[in-house]
């Protein structure tokens, strides 16, 4: 069954942007999110990605350089046995990288590298500028500042919207809630849910974190503002989420909504990354639109499929 994708989806489609990262010839050094390469551009902590679930060009900042989580989720690609590049997030430096990456990608020079010589137009217009990388944002120790830095930056020339990539477990420290404050109404917040169960949690994430203390942080977040939930949904040494499991992570997203959450959009994907674990293996199309049809059915909200 062929679902309906816009136009840069289809051409990242085209472009071999959107497939899985083992079966693209990825240059020396290049690392992957959301399944493209994240190009660095010879800078420390500022990278640029065509990113599927941004249907564009984001630019990233890698708020964990140490590759500090406290999740161990089973698909993630973070070679974490690995000394890390970095010790910690300079945000002089990020905020000089994130300026000259800027220039690059609005003056259209980023177009003559051979990554990006082939793609569309459209692949190439700035989505947002995204707080993510080697581990949970929300755990950089200067967060706030870095925060600041960016917001910043972003006064100084033509807005671009912030997006917060995190698994929501640190949600309620003062020192996050003090950087979202530099949040505006059309920056967003992207907050990781991978089940509605602990169990099922536990197996995914690697680690046990209260699935409650997920759930709370996403609600008071998402009464104070809109948030985005992203879920991402492997099949597990060849099996695919139990039904059961989906029914209870569409009736977790029911009582968040019923509870005053603003949730605007629900991103359902599987995992496209290599990954130094092999348990995992991606869903097929048909189990992801499933997925999103009982979150659509139970909780009565938007949901897509990338």
């Amino acid at each position: 069954m062929r679902t309906h994708t816009n136009k840069a989806q289809e051409a990242a489609d085209a472009a071999g942007t959107t497939r899985p990262a083992e079966s693209r010839s990825i240059p020396p050094g290049a690392e992957t999110a959301f399944g493209a390469p994240r190009d660095f551009l010879d800078n420390r902590f500022v990278y640029v990605v065509i990113s599927p679930r941004a249907r564009g060009l984001s630019v990233g900042i890698n708020m964990n350089p140490d590759k500090l989580c406290n999740f161990d989720c089973l698909y993630c690609e973070v070679q974490r046995n690995l000394p890390p590049r970095e010790t910690h997030l300079d945000v002089d430096v990020m905020a000089a990288e994130l300026q000259r990456t800027l220039d690059l990608v609005r003056s259209g020079e980023l177009r003559r590298r051979a990554l990006y010589r082939g793609l569309p137009e459209e692949l190439l217009q700035l989505k947002h500028v995204a707080l993510s990388g080697d581990g949970e944002p929300t755990l950089c120790p200067n967060f706030a500042e870095a925060v600041e830095k960016v917001v910043h930056v972003r006064a100084l020339r033509e807005f671009f919207k912030l997006v917060l990539i995190t698994n929501a477990t640190e949600l309620d420290r003062p020192a996050v809630q003090a950087g979202l404050r530099h949040f505006t109404r059309s920056d967003e917040i992207w907050a990781k849910l991978d089940g509605g169960t602990q169990g099922y949690l536990d197996r995914v994430s690697g680690v046990h974190v209260p699935l409650q203390k997920i759930l709370n942080n996403i609600l008071t977040l998402g009464r104070q503002r809109p948030v985005i939930i992203q879920s991402l949904f492997p099949s597990i040494r060849g099996e695919e989420p139990p039904e059961e499991e989906i029914l209870a992570f569409a009736q977790r997203l029911k009582e968040l909504k019923e509870g005053g959450a603003q949730i605007e959009l629900v991103q359902i994907y599987s995992a496209t990354r290599p990954s130094p674990k092999s348990d995992y293996g991606h869903l097929p199309l048909r189990s992801l639109s499933r997925i999103a049809q009982t979150v659509r059915l139970v909780a009565g909200l938007k949901a897509e499929v990338f």
